[in-house]
């Protein structure tokens, strides 16, 4: 079980790096909100990756796979992603009585979070990957797979949480401007990624499937 754990924790670290919406919404709100309603976001965040880990040990292969390969999934979530980056771009800034409702607002962003990651089918396919890939070597041994998966989720939130720290580090150099700016930049990369996932959605099957994602992986 230790050379489990041993093998949990590049994983984590690789996951905690991996370029998404997700990445920079963390970042933006570690950087403008602060260390508490990024940490609220990343619960959420984890909390979609736990139950996508569920997902794909209880579900059949060929369920998920057909489920992977459905392009009004992608559509979806990309349109859902494309909106929600036009609304932060457009969107203006509320003065400082932002700061006395965040208190209350922190399921909000745990909410948010867990949305942001659950909309992406592509999170499936890499926990579904990452599953057959290391099962078989653990026996499918339900233990040692608790024990991978624990490991790589509190490595992947650790991480999460130096680079949320690191972030806050700019909330004072960030003039009014300045966060219009990182606001309109996290709008920019939001509506790409929705355009992204819209895409995936119109291309031919056999060009984005499980199978493929995890030959890529092994």
């Amino acid at each position: 079980m230790l050379e489990d754990i041993q093998t949990a924790i590049p994983l984590g670290i690789l996951l905690s790096f991996m370029i998404g919406p997700v990445f920079f919404v963390l970042l933006e709100t570690g950087a403008t909100k602060g260390f508490r309603a990024a940490i609220a976001v990343d619960l959420g965040v984890i909390l979609a990756d736990i139950l996508f880990i569920f997902i794909a040990y209880f579900s059949s292969f060929q369920l998920l796979e057909n489920l992977s390969n459905e392009p009004g999934l992608y559509v979806f979530g990309g349109m859902i992603l494309l909106v929600y980056g036009i609304v932060v771009y457009v969107k203006k800034e509320t003065k400082k009585k932002e700061s006395k409702k965040l208190k209350g607002s922190y399921l909000v962003l745990i909410v948010k979070g867990f949305l942001l990651n659950f909309i992406n089918i592509g999170v499936l396919v890499f926990w579904l990957g990452v599953l057959i890939v290391v099962g078989p070597s653990m026996e499918n041994d339900e233990n040692r797979l608790i024990a991978f998966f624990t490991t790589m989720i509190l490595t992947y939130f650790l991480v999460d949480v130096i680079k949320i720290l690191l972030a806050k580090q700019l909330k004072k150099k960030l003039t009014p401007k300045r966060i219009r700016l990182v606001k309109k930049g996290l709008g920019v990369v939001l509506m790409i990624c929705g355009i992204v996932l819209i895409t995936k959605g119109f291309l031919p099957k056999e060009k984005f499937n499980v199978q493929d994602s995890i030959e890529r992986i092994k």
